[in-house]
C-alpha cells in the first residue's frame, strides 16, 4: 500500500486522539510548570523547520528550544518550546498538565502543510494555538477551553500549530501574519 494511502487511512484516527501531554509532578507532589510533550492530532515529521532562517537555540540541560515571533508591533517575542514530531508525542500533546510556564509552549511539526485540527481532551490548561504554514506565517490563532471537545481546525492550511497558555498571542501583540523563526 502506497504510504499517502495509509496516512489516508491513519489521519482520521489521529485527528480522534486529544490535545495533551503528561503530568509533570515531581517526586515531591509538586508540578513542573515546563511542558514535557505536545497536544495535537495528525502526523508528524521528524525534520521540522520552515523556510524562514533561523536564529533559535535548543537547551541541552532542559531539552527544550526557543522560537522567536517577529510580531507585526515590531516586537520579537521569544517561546520556550518542547517540539513534538512523533506519532506519540502528537496525539499526548499536553494532556494532563496542570501548568505550564509563561513563555513555554509545545510546537507540533507536521510532515506537510494540510488543514490541522485540534481539541482539548483531556487537557486542563487554557491554551492559545496559532496554526502556522509551512513559509513560518501565522495563518490562523483560535483560544481553546480546558477539556472542550470542540474541534479547532486551522482557517488555511497549516504544518506547524504553537500552543501556549491563553492570552499569550494577545498580550504580546501577535496577530495573524507575522512571522515565526522556527527551531532547527
Amino acid at each position: 500500500m502506497k504510504p499517502t494511502k495509509i496516512l489516508l487511512i491513519l489521519l482520521p484516527l489521529f485527528l480522534l486522539a486529544g490535545c495533551g501531554g503528561n503530568s509533570n509532578q515531581n517526586s515531591d507532589g509538586s508540578n513542573n510548570s515546563q511542558p514535557s510533550s505536545p497536544s495535537s492530532t495528525a502526523t508528524a515529521n521528524t525534520s521540522g523547520g520552515g523556510s524562514t532562517a533561523s536564529t533559535s537555540t535548543t537547551s541541552a540541560s532542559s531539552g527544550l528550544s526557543t522560537l522567536t515571533i517577529l510580531a507585526s508591533n515590531g516586537k520579537k517575542v521569544g517561546v520556550n518550546v518542547e517540539i513534538a514530531t512523533t506519532t506519540a508525542e502528537l496525539e499526548k500533546g499536553l494532556m494532563n498538565r496542570t501548568a505550564m510556564g509563561e513563555d513555554h509552549g509545545m510546537l507540533f511539526v507536521f510532515p506537510v502543510e494540510q488543514q490541522l485540527s485540534f481539541w482539548m481532551k483531556d487537557t486542563l490548561i487554557p491554551l492559545s494555538v496559532a496554526f502556522i504554514d509551512s513559509n513560518g506565517r501565522i495563518v490562523d490563532i483560535q483560544d481553546m477551553q480546558p477539556q472542550d471537545l470542540t474541534n479547532h481546525n486551522s482557517a488555511k492550511p497549516a504544518q506547524y500549530a504553537l500552543e501556549v497558555n491563553q492570552g499569550f498571542f494577545r498580550k504580546r501583540g501577535v496577530e495573524v501574519g507575522d512571522e515565526v523563526v522556527l527551531p532547527r
